[in-house]
């Protein structure tokens, strides 16, 4: 592809974007850390530029309404949204992934104990944990609730040897997320090459850009284990990625922020290019470069 005609088309090749999912990664990089209700129109111009239809987006906003993520507000004639509260702390926690300095992976072992106990794995396999036996669960997440009944033990490894790299890979399905980081690091390597090439975008591009981007890495980041490197490959792609990804968004960004500012309308006027939590989360991500 001619740089000079490159589009987003390379981004877009090989994305499979639902339409909730993605309507989700608007407001965690758009709204959370500016606040307010967005219009709808706003969404449906977005999600647009990605190939996803006006139709898609109302139904995926009113089923996120249903499933408590959204609120819906009406003023005049036009259609609003922001999030619930129940939703900006998920937000908020998963932009400390995203953004932040990642936390320090702890060993737990966790005795499922106590009648809810399969229910409390399941919970835990969402969470990067794995099963040992019925009863017992290991990993290095943080921890999601659970029943009264499970029984956490903090554990350090004894020796950092070949075994704890065995114990990893045949209790996580770690090729599946080293191909997943690969193939992030061509297509958006690829993204990156272009743009050092004279690539141009229009304004509404590079803040399409800065999404998928997002999504793309959020949709890997959010389901790693995350273990402790010394249980993972030598070569795990997952710190060449993060770079990556903080190279991009800060490239990306003041073109996209000020397309939010001439744009996205809330109940209240506009939404601001920046706020302090947007520059907290380029000051974080310039720090990984």
């Amino acid at each position: 592809m001619d740089h000079e005609d490159m589009s987003l088309g390379l981004l877009l090749s090989n994305a499979s974007l639902r339409a909730a999912s993605f309507i989700v990664t608007i407001y965690g990089d758009v709204v959370e850390p500016r606040g307010g209700a967005i219009w709808v129109g706003n969404l449906i111009e977005t999600c647009a530029e990605v190939g996803i239809s006006e139709t898609l987006v109302r139904t995926a906003a009113s089923r996120l309404v249903s499933a408590g993520q959204l609120i819906g507000e009406r003023q005049g004639r036009r259609s609003y949204y922001r999030l619930t509260a129940a939703a900006q702390t998920d937000f908020a926690a998963a932009a400390r992934l995203l953004f932040g300095t990642a936390d320090q992976p702890v060993w737990r072992f966790v005795y499922l104990g106590g009648a809810a106990f399969e229910a409390d794995a399941r919970i835990l396999e969402q969470a990067g944990y794995t099963r040992l036996g019925s009863r017992l669960s290991i990993g290095a997440r943080p921890l999601p609730p659970l029943s009264a009944g499970a029984v956490v033990f903090n554990a350090e490894a004894a020796g950092a040897g070949s075994g704890l790299k065995q114990l990893a890979a045949e209790h996580w399905d770690l090729p599946s997320y080293d191909t997943a980081y690969r193939e992030f690091l061509e297509r958006y390597g690829k993204f990156s090459e272009a743009l050092n090439g004279g690539a141009k975008l229009s304004p509404i591009e590079h803040l399409a850009a800065r999404l998928l981007l997002v999504h793309e890495y959020r949709m890997i980041v959010l389901h790693d284990p995350r273990l402790p490197a010394s249980a993972l490959p030598d070569d795990w792609p997952h710190a060449e990625v993060r770079r990556l990804f903080a190279d991009l968004y800060v490239r990306l960004s003041g073109a996209a922020d000020d397309f939010i500012a001439r744009r996205f309308l809330t109940v209240d006027g506009p939404l601001p290019a920046e706020t302090g939590a947007t520059r907290r989360r380029i000051n974080q991500l310039l720090a990984i470069m």
